[in-house]
């Protein structure tokens, strides 16, 4: 009985203290905090920088007259997440469009908490008086606050969260983030030892000019390769794949390629058309700018070409390493310059353009990429200044092209830069056209094939005129590295220009942005890139559905395995490299879901089921909607494997921000496992 009664005891005190632990949580008493307390660089959104206690004008935050003291202010595309650790119990603000917008603004405001909504206002417009929000936020790990543009467009769009607060429980406040944590997963199968020809099925080049094309192809070296059917004037290197030489004739000549080591052989064909066109499919390289800037060294480009080989990107097709600014002299008068060794003459006593003294022997630069089968790519300006405060190549076209070309560069990027204060009239379509038609004409004249990029931003519809200035490329918008969190608007705007994109002519929306990157504001240096996994995945998803150049543009000394898988999958790169070179046509399905479809060459259509909304979404493919009929066979193409035979349509819950991409290629069978 003693043993029962202390027993007894010992439970008596346990649910003692499990009570009062229970009742003091209870009546814990809660902590506040306001919006304005949390980190809101984290903040993305369309246009500017949000604002902390006055408006997106600068001035006091003012809704339908009502004027508050405490808020944030954003502009719509605005998105805003939060971690609350579950500790959260209430959100409230008041919410609206600012009076200083004073314009047609309209907005709606969302809430999500863990991907589900949990309120949503009207559309709100100018003079609406502020609407009141006032919701449990009780158990939810990951708050969105989310401002959208009603579909009509961001102008006028300022949007305030006024006296926005969070309640919560516990020592562990709410967090701003850039968005919920996401694992990388690698779903890139690794390549097999034994050889795939990878790469583009078609390669342009002019008569009689140098020649070089490394067969891009995965396995286990050594390995052998042959060539039947190559011209006479180019010579294949059996053990490293590479084709060097002249140029042939004019014509087109179908080489079968055979890879082979002791693990197996591959066999692919390539067509050389040797004519008036470079770039018959969209070209494929890395540029130092969005990892490097102004550090760029000779040492850091004879890496890159290094790595290019190493990583294996050169064995799905990588081919150009691509100097951008800063490899010339600037003075000493240039703030974006901390570096005496970039500093020096412009030019020599004959008017050649000096580089500075990272770039001691660019011959021998040029010379060491060629080496490893790949090409070399530079960059001026067509004005007196580079972007970067360099020197340009303005009243010295001729004399840089022909230097360009001895030095033996296969690619220039040509960027407007300080050609703004020579033309003075941006509008007239002549004074814009001016100074790449100059240069054009000057490169499609040299003994050399070099491919040129037109970096100006889209000015005067360039995708319309481009080619006429023999360009083989060129940028349909600014730089990317100030809004890579819309590479899903970039891709359907530079969409929507798809008439322009054919072999040999590119509509160019900026280098690819994922792994090891520096912030294009302050050009600092690499770090881990702000994009989720699912992101980086659609990133290249997009490029290769809209036949986008395809450019890295990370730090490739810190490659990791996932960056690799994102970069490297040639299955994916082959809708890139397709040699009918058709941009994806986008098919709205929602306010955040759309298809691309892109025409294949083979017969075949790909597909990327889109989503750029902040919550996972079903997304069908409807065959009505892709224009197709009949039966097909689905493929996932970056997990490289078959999914079925289709009819009809075929639906996939994809994650927030995310493009599932898939093959659907037309099979004349009748299975009785068909997927309805």
């Amino acid at each position: 009985m003693k043993l029962i009664f202390r027993l007894l005891g010992y439970f008596e005190f346990f649910w003692t203290i499990a009570f009062f632990t229970a009742f003091s949580f209870a009546q814990e008493k809660e902590k506040l905090i306001h919006l304005t307390d949390l980190d809101i660089s984290v903040i993305r959104q369309s246009w500017g920088k949000p604002q902390i206690n006055i408006s997106y004008r600068n001035q006091p935050l003012s809704i339908a007259g009502e004027v508050f003291t405490n808020g944030i202010a954003t502009h719509a595309i605005s998105v805003f997440w939060i971690n609350l650790n579950g500790n959260a119990t209430r959100f409230q603000a008041k919410v609206g469009l600012d009076d200083s917008a004073n314009g047609p603004g309209s907005i709606i405001f969302k809430i999500y908490g863990d991907q589900s909504l949990l309120w949503q206002s009207e559309v709100i417009k100018p003079k609406t008086r502020a609407v009141k929000v006032d919701i449990p936020i009780n158990g939810i790990t990951n708050l969105l606050l989310f401002v959208g543009d009603a579909n009509n467009g961001i102008s006028f769009d300022h949007a305030d969260w006024a006296d926005a607060t969070i309640s919560y429980r516990g020592n562990t406040p709410p967090k701003a983030i850039i968005a919920p944590k996401e694992d990388p997963v690698i779903l890139t199968p690794k390549p097999s030892i034994s050889p795939k020809i990878n790469g583009p099925k078609i390669y342009g080049c002019k008569p009689g000019r140098p020649f070089i094309f490394r067969i891009p192809t995965q396995g286990k070296r050594p390995m052998k390769f042959e060539a039947t059917g190559l011209p006479k004037s180019l010579n294949l290197d059996e053990s490293t794949g590479i084709i060097t030489g002249t140029a042939p004739e004019t014509g087109k000549y179908l080489v079968k390629i055979h890879a082979k080591n002791e693990y197996g052989s591959d066999t692919s064909y390539l067509t050389i058309s040797s004519g008036d066109k470079l770039a018959l499919t969209p070209p494929m390289g890395w540029n130092h700018w969005y990892a490097h800037y102004n550090r760029i060294t000779d040492a850091m480009i004879r890496q890159a070409a290094d790595i290019i080989v190493s990583s294996g990107m050169a064995d799905v097709g990588y081919q150009y390493v691509n100097i951008d600014d800063c490899w010339m002299n600037t003075s000493p008068n240039n703030t974006v310059n901390n570096d005496i060794n970039r500093i020096g003459p412009a030019r020599d006593n004959d008017g050649n353009i000096i580089p500075n003294k990272h770039f001691p022997n660019m011959k021998a630069l040029t010379d060491y990429i060629h080496s490893k089968g790949l090409k070399a790519g530079i960059y001026s300006s067509p004005g007196p200044l580079t972007c970067a405060g360099f020197t340009g190549s303005y009243q010295h076209e001729q004399q840089d092209a022909e230097l360009f070309a001895k030095w033996g560069f296969d690619f220039l990027k040509y960027d407007w830069c300080s050609y703004g204060e020579i033309a003075k009239n941006k509008i007239d379509l002549q004074v814009l056209k001016k100074p790449y038609k100059l240069m054009g004409d000057i490169l499609k004249n040299l003994n050399r094939d070099i491919v040129f990029n037109l970096c100006q931003y889209g000015m005067g519809n360039v995708w319309e005129w481009g080619s006429e200035v023999n360009g083989q490329s060129w940028r349909t918008s600014g730089d990317l590295g100030f809004e890579l969190h819309q590479i899903f608007e970039v891709a359907i705007k530079n969409c929507e220009l798809r008439q322009w994109c054919r072999p040999g002519a590119w509509n160019d929306p900026d280098y690819i942005q994922i792994g090891f990157i520096g912030n294009a504001h302050a050009m600092g240096e690499p770090k881990p890139c702000p994009l989720t996994p699912s992101e980086q995945y659609a990133f290249m998803s997009l490029w290769c559905l809209m036949s986008a150049p395809i450019f890295y543009s990370g730090d490739l000394s810190k490659l990791d395995a996932f960056t690799i898988n994102v970069l490297c999958n040639p299955e994916v790169i082959a809708i890139n490299q397709d040699e009918l070179g058709e941009c994806a046509k986008v098919i709205k399905l929602s306010e955040d879901t759309f298809l691309l479809v892109k025409h294949l060459s083979d017969g075949s259509k790909a597909v990327g089921l889109c989503n750029k909304g902040e919550t996972p979404a079903n997304i069908t493919a409807s065959w009505s909607d892709i224009g197709i009929s009949g039966t097909q066979l689905i493929r996932d193409l970056w997990r490289q494997s078959d999914l079925g035979i289709f009819n009809n349509n075929f639906t996939k819950t994809v994650n927030r921000r995310s493009v599932y991409l898939v093959k659907l290629s037309p099979v004349n069978i009748t299975s009785t496992h068909k997927n309805k």
